[in-house]
């Protein structure tokens, strides 16, 4: 069966519920270990918060503490050498990794005693890292601002290209045999005694048994359209932009207090992003964008002189204390989460769609109990009875 053809009345070992980053590559490591499954998703693949964003591999910028989320970015960071190439042999798609690390910037002497504790603690968890200053800084990359204090320096962080990413995924999973239904919203988990047996779409019946939901900010939908608590989960929605240079400003991704700079192939310059949590409001605002293109040229003076290109947004996906939902429902047997990636989606992809075949195909979890999906269900009837 190709991508997109019809899967009615068909029974699959795993449903996979989200065509973006998250559950391609849940699709894809099922269809490696060849399970039979179908990933479904209500629109086109990839066309929310996966096509958004901006692809950065920030496992050691994104984390100002070590522990467990650390210890799963770091993890799934250490993936995409090897699949890079193996999305590239299977689907054709360059997945455009750079390798050529990111600089966390210091505006204040506090942001700098901040930045130097994160490198200690990377240091001693193992990690490169290392403090410039202001003259360093600008040494590597000369066309940022004067003012620049100086900046952390992670040379294993990097970057790839989001859209592409989401897309060999799916490719290289319906390569292998997955099968590809877009256009196919489930609406609701058909259950007998509280262990799915399929999903219904508006337009046929599917068998499975196992399903993993990995909608994004509608994750929780589906188990409370089934009667089952669903762990609380937000959309924060980021607004960026992009540009274009006649010559390279900057080699190097570089982030600062809110906002970032990611140079792409062609002289092409992504900036972002907003946060504002609790908006499903996908519009781009004048006030977002004139924000971030402030903060940008304080940062890089030169981008004042670049060609326009386009804006957009998207939504992610967040939970109460920054941690992923990843494993079963503890309501819904033979339901799966993999979802509330936050701003981590993309470098998450591989690491959350390696244990969610592994739940898929009872081999047990080895996520850290942290990311458990009852941890916050848990909470919720504590404090309902209280």
């Amino acid at each position: 069966m190709k991508m997109g053809e019809s899967a009615v009345n068909s029974h699959y070992d795993v449903a996979v519920i989200g065509g973006g980053v998250i559950g391609s590559a849940v699709a894809y490591y099922l269809a490696k270990r060849g399970v039979k499954a179908v990933l479904l998703d209500k629109q086109r693949l990839a066309g929310e918060a996966s096509c958004a964003a901006a692809g950065m591999l920030a496992a050691q910028a994104e984390s100002d503490r070590t522990g467990p989320l650390f210890d799963l970015l770091r993890r799934s960071r250490a993936m995409f050498p090897a699949l890079a190439e193996e999305l590239r042999e299977i689907s054709g798609i360059d997945i455009g990794l750079v390798r050529s690390g990111l600089m966390k910037i210091a505006a204040t002497a506090e942001q700098e005693d901040e930045l130097r504790r994160i490198i200690a603690d990377q240091l001693q968890a193992g990690e490169r890292a290392e403090w410039l200053a202001g003259d360093d800084v600008r040494r590597r990359e000369p066309g940022l601002a004067a003012a620049v204090r100086g900046a952390a320096f992670f040379p294993d962080d990097a970057q790839v290209s989001a859209p592409e990413l989401a897309a060999a995924f799916a490719h290289a999973a319906a390569a292998l045999g997955a099968h590809i239904r877009e256009f196919a919203e489930v609406k609701k988990l058909l259950l007998e005694q509280d262990h799915v047996i399929g999903v219904m779409t508006q337009e046929e019946t599917i068998h499975c048994d196992r399903v993993v939901i990995a909608s994004g900010v509608w994750s929780g939908s589906l188990p409370a359209s089934a009667g089952a608590q669903c762990p609380p989960l937000y959309p924060v929605k980021g607004e960026c932009f992009s540009i274009l240079t006649h010559t390279p400003l900057i080699q190097t991704t570089v982030v600062s207090e809110g906002c970032y700079i990611v140079p792409k192939r062609g002289w092409r310059l992504v900036v972002g992003a907003t946060a504002i949590p609790g908006s499903y409001d996908r519009k781009v605002s004048f006030a977002g964008i004139h924000l971030l293109m402030s903060r940008a040229q304080s940062l890089l003076p030169g981008i004042a002189a670049a060609e326009w290109e386009r804006a957009w947004s998207g939504l992610r996906p967040q939970t109460p204390d920054g941690l992923p939902y990843l494993g079963e429902h503890p309501e819904l047997k033979g339901v799966y989460m993999a979802a509330g990636h936050y701003r981590n989606g993309i470098l998450l992809s591989p690491i959350t769609g390696e244990l969610a075949a592994r739940w898929a195909c009872g081999q047990g979890d080895d996520a850290d109990r942290a990311f458990r999906v009852d941890r916050m269900i848990t909470s919720m009837k504590v404090s309902e009875r209280t």
